[in-house]
């Protein structure tokens, strides 16, 4: 495809609970389409099933599509030529085309209940047969029209599908070709006034412009219908992409089962939106080369719809923390200390509003252990032995290692000579320690790790004394000799 400045695609969730995964993948998919064909990328609210569309969902997929950083140009919240961005501020406008269906012949009132189409339904599915509508109202009479609306009946409006094949020329899967047969005369207005979400997205996409729908699979099915009501109302019908699914690691659709299935969830545990792009965009499509931790800019030149892959993509949790993990371990330290202190908070590890000296603490800490971060909420539980006020060791962890209290009475010792802990060559400090222990390797450096940590693994000790600092080691270590001594 050519680059092309009137490119218009759309993102278009239904608040009906928090954004999921594979919808920021489609989210993601459309906003990168847009910035590399120089296109413009709208955000609608397909608000129609009133039950369950809330507000606070709404405002929930804005903000987790802000946090992603995948600004939309035309929206709910900004305005834009074409609005209103909500559906259930269009009532006017779809009742303006379903008129004109009905003033081309092309939309019957239906007055068959829910339960009559449900046993219709059950009756089909028992012999074998694909349920779909049998049309019976399309033959109704102005005369039983008039009777049944006398008796109070609320209809519902369908369209009149009729007998072809459409193809759909999709730009992942090919042409796919629908015997409309199949189909049935499909509801497009509901007894209660409100459209389907079949014709609401056609009026709504031909309105608004839009030329490429990109959405996931599980809506292809649904293509013939919006092809039939686009050209029915005049409208030529947009370009169709339709992503792979993507799954959980035992085949089945990504849910909560799985783990953390929402953008909300992985915002919680403190993954950057940088890698959550970045990783979902690899649910589907590859780059050229071998290279797979990218920058938005670099996923931009290199997207494209046509690489897309048909095929389902495995959501791989393992391979999401790895990606986060180079993030995490290359961005700026400051911005990752900031965004270290609501868990280091929550895990009482710090309280109240930092100084300066004690946000450099903070930084320092963040520096030595967010090699082993994954998300940033681990990092109270590896920043802890760092910034809690003594060791987690037990007596038993020290008492059990031969030699360990004459070692650390040692130790103590050579750190109370030390007169600034910043300037010790290290390497040498140790070195003097292991002749006068005659200790050296694990049977010098573990007792001591334990002492001063609480753990038996974490960063180089020689990094993490100096953070520390003269006192707190000190301490942890004389502590660590009380314990042995009572447990001895």
């Amino acid at each position: 495809m050519t680059q092309n400045a009137q490119v218009r695609v759309r993102f278009a969730p239904s608040p009906t609970g928090y954004l999921h995964i594979g919808n920021a993948r489609t989210a993601l998919f459309n906003w990168l389409f847009a910035r590399k064909m120089g296109g413009t990328f709208i955000l609608r609210i397909e608000d129609t099933d009133l039950a369950r569309s809330t507000d606070e969902y709404a405002e929930g997929i804005l903000s987790d599509l802000a946090w992603l950083k995948l600004a939309w140009n035309e929206g709910p919240d900004i305005g834009g030529d074409r609005g209103p961005y909500k559906q259930s501020l269009r009532q006017k406008i779809y009742d303006k085309y379903l008129d004109e269906l009905k003033g081309k012949g092309l939309a019957y009132p239906c007055f068959c209940q829910p339960d009559e189409l449900e046993a219709r339904r059950k009756a089909a599915m028992e012999k074998g047969t694909a349920p779909r509508y049998d049309n019976r109202c399309r033959a109704l009479t102005q005369k039983e029209i008039a009777q049944k609306a006398a008796q109070g009946v609320k209809p519902s409006w369908r369209f009149k599908v009729p007998e072809r094949t459409i193809v759909v020329d999709d730009v992942i899967r090919g042409k796919v070709e629908f015997d409309t047969r199949q189909l049935g005369d499909f509801v497009i207005m509901k007894s209660d006034g409100v459209p389907t979400f079949h014709f609401a997205v056609s009026v709504d996409d031909t309105l608004m412009e839009i030329t490429h729908v990109i959405r996931g699979e599980d809506h292809l099915s649904n293509t013939p219908r919006h092809i039939l009501l686009f050209e029915s109302l005049g409208f030529t019908p947009p370009r169709f992409a339709h992503l792979p699914m993507i799954l959980g690691p035992d085949g089945e659709r990504l849910s909560k089962r799985h783990g953390a299935a929402s953008v909300s969830e992985f915002r919680k545990l403190g993954y950057l939106p940088e890698a959550l792009n970045n990783y979902l965009a690899l649910l589907g499509w590859a780059p050229e080369g071998d290279k797979e931790i990218l920058s938005m800019d670099e996923l931009v030149a290199q997207f494209s719809l046509e690489k897309v892959n048909r095929s389902a993509s495995t959501f791989d949790y393992a391979k999401l923390k790895w990606v986060s993990e180079n993030y995490i371990r290359n961005e700026d330290l400051g911005r990752i200390a900031l965004l270290a202190l609501p868990y280091l908070r929550e895990a009482g590890l710090i309280e109240g509003e930092l100084t300066e000296e004690e946000m450099e603490r903070v930084r320092s800490v963040v520096k030595l252990v967010r090699p082993y971060l994954a998300c940033m909420a681990d990092v109270a539980e590896h920043a802890r032995p760092l910034l809690a006020e003594t060791a987690a060791a037990s007596a038993g962890d020290l008492a059990s290692i031969s030699g360990a209290a004459q070692l650390l009475q040692l130790l103590a010792v050579d750190l109370e000579k030390v007169a600034d802990i910043r300037d010790v060559d290290w390497k040498k400090f140790f070195g003097d320690l292991a002749k006068a222990s005659g200790l050296k390797g694990k049977a010098l450096y573990r007792p001591i790790r334990i002492a001063i940590t609480g753990q038996e693994h974490g960063p180089e000790l020689l990094d993490v004394i100096p953070v520390l600092g003269k006192e707190r080691c000190i301490a942890r270590v004389r502590d660590a000799i009380l314990k042995i001594t009572e447990k001895i």
